[in-house]
């Protein structure tokens, strides 16, 4: 068994693609309307074939976002070495967004940095 996807709603579902696009080499698919309900979707792929479904429809709750908090609490995505987590987070910090830890080799090993981006969700950079 795997998991097929992750979906998250998103607010602003063209910011959302084009994030991931930029900075996880993300590619999208054409996207889908439904005009009754006026829900909007993309279906993001990674090199690897690992799936994103970045979602939008209207009237949606925004709660705030703390960082420790239960559920789902970030996106990893591996960027293949430490060189490449240094760089994208120095990106990412330089493009204006919070760099929240790292980079830094976890007590568990993962050299890693996570960032809030995405209306307040964090996304971790590894190796």
């Amino acid at each position: 068994m795997r998991i097929e996807h992750v979906a998250m709603y998103v607010n602003d579902l063209e910011g959302a693609k084009r994030f991931f696009e930029i900075y996880l080499e993300a590619n999208a698919n054409a996207g889908y309307h439904n005009p009754k309900t006026d829900f909007r979707s993309y279906f993001l792929t990674f090199a690897d074939g690992a799936r994103l479904e970045i979602m939008h429809k209207p009237d949606m709750q925004d709660p705030a976002k703390t960082l420790n908090r239960t559920g789902f609490i970030h996106l990893a995505f591996s960027v293949g070495s430490k060189e490449n987590v240094d760089t994208l987070t120095a990106r990412l910090k330089a493009d204006g967004y919070e760099v929240v830890s790292g980079p830094r080799t976890t007590g568990d090993g993962y050299y890693e940095s996570c960032v809030v981006a995405l209306e307040g969700n964090q996304i971790e950079l590894t190796v």
